[in-house]
Parts: structure tokens; C-alpha cells; sequence
């Protein structure tokens, strides 16, 4: 299919019970996903973009290393749905579609070490309805990737804190800070989260920490 920015969709079911109308609601929000993308990103990414519904959990895990609990995966060459996902709502699968097109548009510019914290909090924040994150806690901290790939609710709760530090850059530094950050601290040759910051922010990594921790956001993008 063709999207409204020139982008070129390629839409492929495996043979999933439910991929042909997983497929159609996917293709409905892939329009409005590009655009939130290329919003924060920029047009420079991808022309062409490859999403694919596995035929079973089973091809789901071989093809795109997807546990049970994930809904979708992506690579370089595709972004890859769990054939579970047909069963989510509107809402859920609206996120899950734009995190990971933005993952697929950043992919050239992400280093394979890049911090999973700032990798997926930014995914979110993109793929998030634009509304204030929960509260941190006074200590919070940004999760690590273990709290971050373990199923069940420290899952969700490291997810929610590594979207909250996102929005808490994007709403105190503005988007291109925010995307200034991800590029120093998790782009090529990228250097550690505290001179990432200093040289993208101006401010200490310390400074960053408490001012979120302090932060209690009182509205949206």
C-alpha cells in the first residue's frame, strides 16, 4: 500500500486465522503511525516498510525471536506481529504499530548496545497517546534491561519509567533535545549516558535524575 508521505507498505500474512484482518487494522493506522514518526524523527528513514503477521506463536518466536508476551518485533527488514496481537484493541495496537515503525526508522542510527532504557522510552514516547506519564518515585531511577525484559508487572512498571524520563526530556528540553539525546547516547560510536547528556542537554546527569524525580507533569504534548 501507499502511504500519504511517498512510503511504500508491504503487508504479508503467513497464514495466521486472523492475520488478514489483523493485516487491515494494521493498514488503517500505518498512515497516521509514519506521520507521528517522521513528526519526531524526521523524514529520513526508510522508504519502504515491510510488516508481517506470523502464521503461529511458534513461527512468531523462530522468525522474530517473540516471546508469548510480546505483541510485535523489528528489525532492519521488518517489523513482525504475533499472531496473539489480532486480539488486541484499537488503542494497544495503535502503540505497539508506532513503537516499533519508530524502532524500524531509527534502526540505521541505533547502535546494537545502544541503552535499552533510552531505545525503548523514546519508542513509547512516540508511540503513546499524548498524555502525562504515572509518577515517579522519589528514588527512580531508569530501568535497567533486565527489569525491562522480564514479563509481568516490573515489565510494565520499567516500561512506564523509561516513557516517563522521555516525555520528562521532550517536555523540559523540547523533542530536539530529545532526539539530540538518543542520537549521543545511543547512536553510533555513542558515548555514556552522563556526557550524552551534558553534550546534548548542558545540564549533569544528576541534574536530569532530579528533576524528574521531582517532575509531575500536569498536561500533554
Amino acid at each position: 500500500m501507499d502511504l500519504s508521505d511517498g512510503r511504500t507498505a508491504h503487508l504479508i500474512d503467513l497464514g495466521a486465522a486472523d492475520g488478514g484482518a489483523l493485516l487491515d487494522r494494521i493498514a488503517a493506522e500505518l498512515p497516521a503511525a509514519s506521520d507521528a514518526v517522521t513528526g519526531f524523527w524526521g523524514p529520513q528513514w526508510p522508504r519502504s516498510v515491510t510488516v508481517v503477521v506470523a502464521g503461529s506463536g511458534e513461527q512468531f518466536a523462530v522468525l522474530a525471536g517473540g516471546g508469548a508476551d510480546v505483541a510485535a518485533t523489528t528489525t532492519a527488514q521488518r517489523i513482525t506481529f504475533s499472531p496473539a496481537a489480532a486480539a488486541m484493541t484499537g488503542h494497544d495496537l495503535r502503540i505497539v504499530l508506532r513503537h516499533e515503525l519508530f524502532h524500524y526508522a531509527a534502526r540505521a542510527q541505533t547502535a546494537a548496545d545502544a541503552p535499552v532504557w533510552l531505545t525503548e522510552g523514546v519508542a513509547d514516547y512516540v508511540g503513546r497517546p499524548p498524555t502525562p506519564p504515572p509518577p515517579v518515585p522519589g528514588e527512580g531511577s531508569v530501568p535497567t534491561a533486565a527489569e525491562l525484559g522480564t514479563a509481568g508487572p516490573q515489565r510494565s512498571a520499567a516500561y512506564d519509567r523509561a516513557w516517563s524520563f522521555a516525555t520528562y526530556i521532550a517536555d523540559t528540553y523540547g523533542e530536539p533535545a530529545l532526539r539530540e539525546l538518543y542520537l549521543a547516547a545511543g547512536g553510533h560510536g555513542h558515548r555514556g549516558a552522563a556526557a550524552a547528556v551534558r553534550d546534548s542537554l548542558g545540564v549533569e546527569w544528576s541534574d536530569v535524575l532530579t528533576g524528574w524525580r521531582q517532575w509531575r507533569p500536569d498536561g500533554a504534548r
